[in-house]
């Protein structure tokens, strides 16, 4: 199973790379992140110049598609050849977004008729695009998902591995990265953001 990671000039580094870093603890079972980029290189918002792993022809694939946040995503929403790369399909893909990374499904228009989450600097944005934005770090609704906040990543990384591998391997993945002492808070905490509210003690 593959993951894009959407990562657009401008980046985020925290948004994709958290992600991208938790998932691929599950590489050896079967679950794969790669940053995909509509160019070969792309820089990021504190001008860290990353090679992508895979190009933007990827998340037609791809099983999961998670799209990246960063200081440009206004213009991407306003370059329909940008837009063209990616025809979502919430049938049969996970789709999630990152902070800003909403502005881009609003506007494939994969949000319609429901709530979304958004960093605080660009919510009115995507409220301007007629999407209610709720004031939580995560919100899933079927196979659609987003985040807001940074550090949220790790709410749609864990969801990403629940929803293909499940809790289980979500919980190793998530006490793996976790505080040394603060393994069993951290795993219920994002356990509980992603809905799973029994979340099983280490």
């Amino acid at each position: 199973m593959r993951v894009a990671v959407v990562t657009f000039d401008g980046f985020n580094e925290l948004d994709s790379f958290i992600a991208s870093a938790l998932i691929n603890r599950c590489r050896n079972d079967g679950l794969e992140a790669f940053i995909t980029t509509p160019t070969p290189v792309v820089t990021s918002m504190n001008g860290v110049e990353v090679t992508g792993q895979r190009p933007m022809e990827f998340v037609r694939e791809a099983e999961v598609v998670l799209i990246g946040s960063g200081i440009r995503t206004r213009d991407v929403i306003k370059d329909d050849r940008l837009l063209s790369m990616l025809p979502l399909d919430p049938s049969r893909q996970l789709i999630g977004s990152q902070c800003s990374g909403a502005l881009v499904l609003a506007r494939l228009g994969l949000l319609a008729g429901r709530p979304a989450c958004a960093d605080l600097t660009t919510r009115p944005f995507v409220e301007e695009m007629g999407v209610t934005v709720l004031d939580e770090p995560f919100h899933v609704e079927g196979n659609i998902a987003t985040a807001g906040g940074c550090l949220a990543s790790q709410y749609l990384g864990a969801w990403a591995i629940t929803r293909t591998l499940g809790e289980e391997a979500a919980r190793a993945a998530v006490a793996y990265v976790a505080p040394v002492g603060e393994q069993r808070e951290t795993v219920d905490r994002v356990m509980s953001a992603i809905g799973v509210r029994d979340a099983a003690l280490l």
